[in-house]
């Protein structure tokens, strides 16, 4: 009989995760507050379920992947939340991208219950998700770690144990504060070619064959070149990103020269009407500075 793994957050991470786990022969029943991402997920094999308390009742392993901490914190312990359908012994995986002070209050907590807990986080865009090629980057015990790993293996190509619970939170941050700077660098260097008539093509398959290459600049560079912003990723979703990686830098003291002007494009990419976007959309604030034409159609314009 195929074990079973509940899912709360069937969107663009939620839906990959899902899609490999059915592929992978478990059972997936899930949850979310769309109606048509539940339908996509029946129409995939899963079984949609009416509350994060459902999702959990008769599950080995359930998956939260949620947009904040505090969402999450809702589902889990909230009315009708995982915890009242959990039995003891349920592996819950956060695969959002959550504070890791929230995350190591939620682990707390939970054990209270006899509920384990693992903060793990992905990296990889939902195109990457969908090819399988993310990877876990958790934090909790080794046992719930290591009990945790055929779940693991059914969606991503690796697993890594940052730590106690709350690091793997914070792994994350730093992997989406490098991210950040990469990208930066990707879309000024872009608009700087964009400016002086070079033919983009061109430039960006040296950029990608260059010592500058990165995963970045093939994921995100056609994006940027090409003004197609179809979400991966959202303008939104990087901004809330962006403004935990600055909370723990002030917390920990840590300079965020690159997160602070990173937070603040975003900002500017979401005020323009791009935060339904892609997070690449913000190259848009980098051409309007450049006097270029803008790309692209903010959501509120129709």
């Amino acid at each position: 009989m195929a074990e079973c793994v509940g899912l709360v957050g069937v969107g663009l991470m939620g839906s990959a995760f899902s899609h490999h786990l059915l592929q992978s022969g478990f059972k997936v029943q899930g949850f979310d507050l769309d109606e048509r991402r539940l339908a996509q997920l029946n129409q995939r094999g899963g079984t949609p379920v009416e509350s994060p308390a459902a999702a959990a009742r008769g599950a080995r392993w359930l998956i939260t992947s949620l947009p904040t901490s505090d969402i999450v914190r809702e589902a889990v312990l909230g009315a009708n939340g995982v915890a009242e359908g959990a039995a003891k012994g349920l592996v819950v995986a956060d695969a959002s991208t959550s504070r890791p002070e929230d995350s190591e209050k939620l682990g707390a907590e939970l054990a209270k219950r006899g509920i384990r807990f693992l903060d793990a986080a992905v990296s990889g865009t939902s195109a990457m998700a969908w090819k399988k090629d993310l990877i876990v980057i958790a934090g909790g015990t080794p046992e719930d770690f290591e009990a945790a790993q055929p779940l693991f293996a059914g969606f991503a190509r690796a697993a890594y144990r940052m730590g106690a619970v709350g690091s793997g939170a914070m792994a994350k941050l730093v992997i989406n504060l490098i991210l950040f700077g990469n990208r930066l660098a990707l879309a000024e260097g872009l608009v700087l070619g964009m400016k002086a008539g070079m033919e983009g093509e061109s430039l960006l398959a040296v950029l990608q064959d260059a010592a500058c290459s990165s995963k970045t600049m093939i994921d995100k560079g056609p994006k940027m070149l090409k003004g197609d912003y179809s979400p991966e990723g959202q303008v939104k979703i990087s901004l809330k990103d962006a403004r935990l990686a600055l909370e723990q830098g002030n917390r920990l003291g840590a300079p965020m020269l690159v997160g602070s002007l990173w937070a603040q494009l975003q900002q500017a990419a979401y005020q323009q009407g791009l935060a339904e976007m892609d997070s690449s959309a913000f190259i848009e604030v980098l051409r309007e500075l450049a006097g270029l034409p803008l790309r692209g159609k903010p959501k509120d314009e129709g």
